[in-house]
């Protein structure tokens, strides 16, 4: 059975692919996932759908010089992405908000 990522992989190629965009920069407008601060890591993490997975990827964007390119390219609130996409973790097109730590202290009697 194919994983996750081999199965998202067609319909991010077509997301990733204007064919709007020609001449001689056409390869260069088109392969802007070269300067992405993620292209290094494990595929895995971008396409992941939790939080701790995401969390390498998240650290990445926060230096990433493409970052709002590349949520407008991927455009997950109209693809139902699951991953993360300018510096955020998104599944099925909704942005999974950072949950707050909780508190291991109990509450006081008074």
């Amino acid at each position: 059975m194919p994983n996750r990522t081999d199965l998202l992989a067609p319909a991010l190629n077509s997301a990733f692919t204007d064919t709007r965009v020609s001449g001689p920069h056409r390869d260069e407008a088109l392969d802007w996932r070269r300067n992405a601060a993620c292209v290094d890591l494990p595929q895995q993490y971008v396409f992941t759908r939790t939080p701790a997975e995401a969390a390498p990827v998240l650290r990445a964007c926060n230096q990433c010089p493409i970052r709002r390119e590349c949520e407008a390219i991927v455009d997950p609130s109209h693809t139902w992405f699951d991953g993360v996409s300018g510096g955020r973790l998104w599944r099925n097109g909704r942005e999974v908000k950072p949950r707050k730590p909780r508190s291991t202290e109990k509450p006081r009697s008074s």
